[in-house]
């Protein structure tokens, strides 16, 4: 567990049918990291395509990958990493109390979030925004005609919020079946035990793909929110906040300047990948790491744009397209702060 120096704020807030209490601490995670050899992430229980586990329980997905990367940049070594399965629940529990590391866990970013939980978003890895999955055979084509619908939810996430938010606006009624994990409510829309199924577009693509039968349901079109997902620490430590932020900034940063895995350690006159591979600059310095810190996040775990199409892109079988997730050169909204 880390080291909690000194508590300086509490509060309680509480989030859907739960409460937890923001604590906010100072501590030196970086040092805690490197003295244990390893990095303790929080993930989710089973995602796909951001954080799941396979047969032999080695994990993948583009939030397992933002785990990789700071263990890259932290301790040299991507694999040196503690993935700590939570659910929607326990999260931010386990990030306040120093179990986890760093939260990478398909975690939407809001005001309230940020502001009372003593926890600082350190980005954004996917753009994101509220979807529903039914079953072909139901006929629907709208969540409109969902009107007195039942939907299968999990528990303690933005997506209870914003279905009460949506149907009272436009003056429908529903009835929530909620559940703890996503794969329990997976479970229970194969068993017919809701309508359809609400969460972020990007988990129900991950959820349909591991149907018995993805052919037998769809995904709307329809989009009732903003969802920015991306990593969290607990506020008080600015050098940790920084480090994570930066990690995931240089695997975006890297796509735009054309570097990937297999290139970073080519000779290059430019400038810009010069500062990622540690030739220039002082970066590393003012982030207390090695200079070959970028280096290894790319090396070991790639560009962003290698992230997103292993994981997700559309050879995968969640097929997602880069949408509002590809560069901004590209006519995306994706971009790294300078690296300067």
């Amino acid at each position: 567990m880390n080291k909690l120096l000194k508590l300086s704020a509490v509060s309680l807030l509480t989030i859907g049918s739960f409460s937890v209490q923001a604590s906010i601490f100072h501590s030196d995670t970086l040092e805690d990291v490197q003295a244990k050899g390893s990095l303790s992430c929080g993930v989710s229980t089973g995602t796909p395509g951001f954080s799941n586990p396979d047969s032999n329980g080695n994990w993948s997905g583009m939030d397992v990958d933002v785990c990789r990367a700071i263990a890259a940049a932290t301790l040299g070594d991507a694999r040196k990493v503690k993935y700590v399965p939570l659910s929607a629940k326990e999260r931010f529990i386990a990030l306040q109390s120093g179990e986890i590391d760093v939260l990478s866990r398909n975690t939407t970013w809001t005001a309230t979030r940020d502001n009372s939980l003593g926890l600082n978003f350190a980005g954004v890895n996917y753009y994101d925004g509220q979807g529903f999955m039914v079953k072909k055979s139901l006929g629907v084509n709208s969540v409109n005609d969902l009107d007195g619908a039942s939907f299968c939810i999990q528990a303690g996430t933005t997506t209870e919020l914003n279905l009460a938010d949506y149907f009272r606006s436009n003056k429908m009624s529903f009835k929530a079946v909620t559940y703890d994990t996503s794969a329990q409510t997976k479970g229970g829309f194969e068993a017919d035990r809701c309508d359809a199924l609400t969460s972020d577009v990007s988990q129900l693509a991950g959820l349909r793909s591991t149907l018995k039968d993805p052919s037998s349901a769809v995904v709307l079109g329809d989009v009732i929110s903003k969802e920015p997902l991306g990593p969290v620490v607990r506020q008080g430590d600015d050098n940790w906040f920084n480090i994570v932020k930066w990690s995931l900034n240089a695997m975006i940063e890297a796509e735009e300047l054309g570097i990937t895995s297999a290139t970073i350690n080519d000779a290059s006159t430019s400038p810009g990948v010069q500062r990622l591979q540690g030739k220039t600059g002082k970066l590393n310095e003012h982030l207390g790491l090695n200079k070959d810190w970028a280096r290894n996040i790319i090396a070991q775990v790639g560009n962003y744009g290698e992230s997103f199409e292993r994981n997700i892109g559309m050879s995968t079988p969640i097929a997602l397209p880069r949408g509002v997730n590809q560069l901004w050169i590209k006519g995306g909204i994706l971009y790294s702060p300078a690296f300067r």
